[in-house]
């Protein structure tokens, strides 16, 4: 016992201290390319798994893929190594001198590293067995207008593996438009597989913007060797213009607007109480499904409308988005007449003539003719009420001939006893009906004539208000649309519906300052509060009007 506790205690002074001593930072190659991806590695002599180096700082000038970490221990001779790395593959894109930074880790410092990047050939990617082209539908867009960026990867090798980046811009939308496509192409007498990704791009302020393309790394097969590549998109510019000053109502830009419609019977002269299917169909260029307004057809007199669902969808055509809405309305005539049905008209902002549009349905009119199944008054009234047989008109009778022969009915003599039982049973049946009545009556008095009505509580404004303290005018309108929304059921345009129903001056003037100081990059002075206040004072309106109509119930 004594000689294994002594030899535990000869194992341990030998081994040596396991705390780490040394924070260690290199690069797999030095100078690289500019758009080429090298390897970072940062060491520490100590396996460690609660922290690790922090490389956010990296992305100021780097492109930073993932981090991976490794761990190691060697035995060596009774002498025991740990080691715990972590890797970063790296990429600029432009040429220069780059330092990359210490790192800490568990109390210690790495040492900085100098890094030279070179220029990239121009030539480098010709002949190339991978390469990245970009392209934008338009180099100039107005604020939320739709355009597609392109992406397309062209491969020569076999590809094992890959991962390929988002492209990104400040102040916009990108989202990736369905899936990725592949298919082959011929560039210089060699063939590449092309794998193309189409991304959505909608721009929310005005200036001028740059698009940070792509990158692209991964492992291709060459004869029996895999190979690490990498590729480069290039960068764009693009001129986000703002919305024109004179432009009024939803903002719509787009190439091209129409609108037309369908009629199910395409006839003008219709019977009363004909359906008659109204299918109505919006089309824009350039913009995308939740940017069209939405389709308001009036109501005419005489004709009842019922509104079907609304369907929407967006696609890519030959580079633009194409957005596409459909609404069919059931009409139903109630009287015979004529009747107009009013033009539709929608503005528009025309991006190719800058200058406002107008997409117009033009009124249709209709004639609605009485039913040729309608019952004749005239008939009915000369019904004959004793015998509830029709009687001939007076100049009809005077001209029919009466026949000469009559035919008797049978006659036929109920026994006695039967009218008794049949006038018995009658007498029964008047006496049950009557305690079924008296019974049901009874229970279907009300216990209770007070009549209890739910009143809706005012709609809290308290996201609206902490909006306006902190002077944040994107969570200000964000939230101001969702107040929208809840007052007028409108998903669409519900901001301008909402101007629309108070009908206050002061209302719309704040809004278009808060619109140009969004959307037009203009220093508009915003008076948040007063919006607040006009919207609380519609509230306490409509709840008034609530309350008189419930007093009225009573």
């Amino acid at each position: 016992m004594v000689m294994r506790l002594f030899c535990c205690l000869l194992l341990l002074s030998a081994m040596p201290s396991w705390a780490a001593t040394k924070l260690e930072a290199s690069v797999d190659k030095n100078p690289v390319l500019a758009g080429e991806f090298f390897m970072l590695n940062i060491s520490v002599d100590d396996t460690i798994k609660s922290e690790q180096p922090d490389t956010s700082v990296l992305l100021k000038d780097f492109v930073v893929g993932p981090t991976s970490l490794s761990t190691r221990t060697n035995i060596i001779n009774g002498s025991i190594n740990k080691q715990t790395t972590w890797s970063v593959k790296l990429m600029t894109r432009n040429e220069g001198e780059y330092t990359i930074p210490a790192f800490n880790v568990a109390g210690l410092s790495s040492q900085p590293i100098k890094l030279k990047v070179a220029k990239r050939a121009a030539d480098a990617d010709k002949n190339n067995d991978i390469f990245l082209k970009t392209s934008l539908s338009s180099d100039s867009l107005f604020v939320q207008e739709a355009g597609v960026y392109t992406i397309k990867l062209y491969l020569a090798k076999e590809l094992l593996d890959g991962s390929l980046s988002t492209p990104s811009m400040q102040d916009a939308q990108l989202t990736q438009l369905g899936k990725q496509t592949e298919s082959y192409e011929l560039v210089d007498g060699k063939r590449y597989l092309v794998i193309t990704r189409e991304y959505l791009l909608q721009p929310q302020k005005s200036g001028v913007y740059t698009i940070v393309g792509p990158t692209f790394q991964g492992r291709v097969q060459q004869n029996y060797r895999q190979l690490e590549v990498s590729a480069l998109g290039d960068d764009q510019q693009l001129e986000i213009k703002p919305i024109p000053a004179n432009y009024k109502g939803a903002w719509l830009p787009s190439e091209l607007v129409n609108i037309d419609e369908q009629w199910q019977p395409d006839e003008n002269t219709v019977e009363v109480g004909t359906p008659i299917t109204r299918t109505i169909t919006l089309t824009a260029l350039g913009v995308t499904k939740e940017q069209l307004p939405e389709i308001d057809m009036k109501t005419i007199a005489g004709i009842r409308s019922y509104p079907d669902d609304v369907e929407t969808n967006n696609a890519v055509r030959n580079g633009r988005v194409v957005s596409q809405q459909t609404a069919s309305f059931a009409l139903l005539p109630q009287k015979a007449g004529t009747y107009t049905l009013p033009e539709i008209t929608l503005p528009w902002y025309n991006t190719k003539i800058n200058r406002i549009s107008y997409a117009t349905l033009p009124e249709r009119t209709i004639t609605v003719t009485p039913s040729a199944n309608a019952i004749n008054p005239g008939a009915i009234a000369n019904d004959n009420l004793n015998t509830g047989e029709p009687t001939l008109p007076a100049n009809k009778v005077s001209n029919t001939q009466q026949p000469n022969t009559t035919i008797a009915a049978p006659q036929s003599v109920m026994p006695l006893w039967l009218i008794i039982i049949a006038v018995l049973g009658y007498i029964f049946w008047i006496i049950t009906a009557i305690f079924y009545w008296l019974s049901r009556s009874t229970n279907n008095e009300p216990k209770n004539n007070s009549v209890s009505v739910n009143k809706a509580p005012p709609l809290s404004l308290n996201a609206l208000k902490n909006a306006a303290k902190s002077n944040n005018l994107n969570a200000f309108y964000s939230e101001l649309n969702a107040v929208a929304i809840k007052l007028t059921g409108k998903k669409v345009a519900a901001i301008d519906t909402l101007i629309h129903n108070i009908k206050n001056d002061e209302l719309a003037t704040q809004v278009n300052r808060l619109q140009s100081a969004l959307y037009a990059n203009s220093s508009a002075d915003v008076d948040l509060n007063a919006i607040i206040n006009i919207i609380e004072q519609h509230q306490v309106q409509r709840t008034k009007s609530q309350q008189a109509v419930l007093k009225d119930l009573y």
